[in-house]
Parts: C-alpha cells; sequence; structure tokens
C-alpha cells in the first residue's frame, strides 16, 4: 500500500525536477545566443562565421576584426553575462534572507552608496586619488558600497538585530546616499556633472579584460560560499522557527549571506555604474519557474539575470542604428513596465 501511494508523488518529484534542469539549460543557451548576438552587433557589423573566425584566430588576414572582436567586444559582452549574473544572483538572496520579495541591491543602498562613491571621485578630483582615472571611479564606488554593507553588517550584529532592522537601514541609507549624490551634482562643474550623469546611467562601454577578471573571481567566489549551504537557504523560506528547529544558525546564516552578496554587488557596480530592476525582476522570473528549491534558484536566479542585461546590451546597440545607449536606461526602460505586470499577474493568480 505505501509503495504504491508513493509511486505518483516520486514520479511526480523526478518530473519536477527535470523540468527545472530544462529551464537551466533552456536559460543558459538563452544567455550563449545572447552573447553571440552581442558580439555581432554594433558599428562595424559582423557575420556569426567572422565572429567565429576572429575568435579562434582561424584567418589571420582579418586582423581588424580580430581586434574589434577581442579588444572591444568580447570583453564587453562577457562583462554584460558577469554583471547581470552577479545582480540576479544578489538579488534573490537578498529576497531569501529578508523573505521580502521586493528586497534588492538598491532597497539596501548598496548601488546608492556606489554612485556617491564614483561622484566624490569626480568632484574632488581623479588625481587626488594617486590612481588612473579608469581605476580610481571604480575604487571610489566600491569603498562607498562596502562601506555601506559594513554599516549594516553592525547594525545587524547589534542586540535584537533582525531582517526588518536591515532592510529599514537600508532603505534609510539609500535615501542618505541619493541626497547626498544630488548635493555633489549641484557642487559639481559642468564636465564633472556629464561625468556624473553618465557614470549613474549605467554603461558597459569601460569593460576591459582586467575589470572582468576581477568581477568573474569575485562572483566565482561568491557561488563557491553560497551553494554549500542551499538546504539551509530553502529551509530559511519555511520560516526562522523551522530552520532552527532542523540545526541551522539563522542569524548567522543570514548576515554572512547578506555581506557576501553586497560585496558582491559592489564590485559589480562600481564598474558599470547603476543598472536598475535586474536584481529584483531576475529573481522573480526564476521563482516563477523553479519555485524555492535554493538547488535550482540561485543557478536560475544567476542565469537569468545574466540574459537580461545581455539582451538589453544588444538592445542599446540596436534600438538607433549608430547610437548606444546606457545600458541601465534600457534595463529601467523594460524593467518597470514589466515588474508591474509581474507583481499584477502574481496577485491575480494566488
Amino acid at each position: 500500500m505505501s509503495q504504491g501511494s508513493s509511486h505518483p508523488i516520486h514520479h511526480a518529484y523526478r518530473q519536477r525536477q527535470l523540468q527545472r534542469q530544462v529551464a537551466l539549460v533552456v536559460v543558459s543557451l538563452l544567455v550563449v545566443c545572447s552573447f553571440l548576438l552581442d558580439l555581432m552587433t554594433g558599428p562595424a557589423a559582423l557575420t556569426l562565421r567572422e565572429i567565429v573566425r576572429a575568435l579562434f584566430l582561424l584567418d589571420p588576414a582579418s586582423h581588424s576584426q580580430q581586434v574589434i572582436v577581442w579588444s572591444f567586444r568580447l570583453p564587453t559582452a562577457l562583462m554584460a553575462i558577469a554583471v547581470g549574473a552577479s545582480l540576479g544572483l544578489a538579488g534573490g538572496q537578498m529576497q531569501t534572507v529578508l523573505n521580502n520579495p521586493l528586497a534588492s541591491p538598491y532597497t539596501l543602498g548598496v548601488s546608492a552608496a556606489a554612485g556617491f562613491g564614483a561622484a566624490l571621485v569626480l568632484v574632488c578630483g581623479v588625481g587626488k586619488t594617486g590612481l588612473t582615472s579608469t581605476m580610481a571611479i571604480p575604487a571610489g564606488a566600491f569603498v562607498s558600497a562596502c562601506a555601506c554593507s559594513l554599516f549594516l553588517f553592525l547594525v545587524c550584529r547589534l542586540r535584537n538585530g533582525s531582517t526588518e532592522t536591515l532592510l529599514v537601514g537600508g532603505v534609510a541609507l539609500h535615501f542618505l546616499f541619493s541626497s547626498g549624490l544630488a548635493l555633489l551634482q549641484y557642487m559639481a562643474t559642468n564636465d564633472a556633472l556629464n561625468a556624473i550623469v553618465f557614470w549613474t546611467f549605467g554603461s558597459l562601454q569601460g569593460a576591459n579584460w582586467q575589470k572582468m577578471g576581477i568581477l568573474a573571481t569575485v562572483l566565482s567566489g561568491t557561488l563557491i560560499f553560497i551553494l554549500p549551504h542551499v538546504w539551509q537557504l530553502t529551509a530559511l523560506q519555511l520560516g526562522d522557527d523551522y530552520a532552527l528547529s532542523l540545526g541551522v544558525d539563522v542569524d548567522r546564516l543570514k548576515l554572512h549571506t547578506m555581506l557576501v552578496v553586497s560585496i558582491l554587488t559592489a564590485t559589480a557596480v562600481c564598474f558599470t555604474g547603476s543598472i536598475g530592476f535586474v536584481g529584483l525582476v531576475a529573481p522573480h522570473l526564476a521563482r516563477m519557474i523553479v519555485g524555492e528549491d535554493q538547488r535550482f534558484l540561485i543557478l536560475l536566479s544567476t542565469a537569468m539575470g545574466a540574459l537580461l542585461v545581455s539582451a538589453a546590451a544588444v538592445l542599446c546597440k540596436t534600438l538607433v542604428p549608430g547610437t548606444i545607449f546606457p545600458i541601465g536606461i534600457v534595463t529601467a526602460a523594460i524593467g518597470a513596465p514589466f515588474f508591474v505586470v509581474l507583481a499584477v499577474w502574481r496577485r491575480s493568480t494566488a
């Protein structure tokens, strides 16, 4: 009797797992397709065959194409995927540990802090930092974002610290750094103001192999830290008390996860500026497909974020031929109405 009754349950479980695996493979393939399309589009249009020959250095005569692909398009396309993956992963984990569907890197003020740090460097003068202009602005953004994350971490270490405290503190810091950014824009010279506005729009045009290597290292380290805790994070979705009954150190898990993903967010936005809604929308899309099982939600949120930013990068170059829009404008234009539709649809089906 027990074997007969359990067989349908096991069969349904295997079917659900297969569906999740297929979804992960499909989204990964879409990321690859978007990546190749990103390499093909631009002021100098290239065919897929030309891209492949340039990538594998099969035609020594096409030196100009190799320069275009290896020096410009390849690091930019890979940076789009890495930044999207980082924001998708960070947003998904923030929503998990805070148990709040509206949590994202922007909710906690990390992105606003990065914008403030970059603007501060631009207003005070890049030369005073002792770094080159290509590294001074990201360094200022990273230090400011990490300071924001450290402050939130210390707040939650206080007695009776909770996820509500973290969320309220993050919103307060978001408005604080946003007002500081507005003040710096008011004080800035015309040249500095133009640079601040361009940076806050978000752009992938400053991508290079060095920045890509740094972000890839931090992203890999974050995944290495998070993946061994998938079952604890899944248990967390059923409530803190339930997770505690299973032996999960809830406070430590939440704080350490928030610290790691905050550093990941700081690293991502310090190179590209503000790219909105990816950390909010990507985890929701992933959750609709695979549910709360962190074994799949973590990977699919990462892949979905990569797909969104990579697709937005293609749109930036194709909306108006010969013009490259800041990617933050495109992600906000797509993400805001999409998230509203998603929220209404989820409410109607609840």
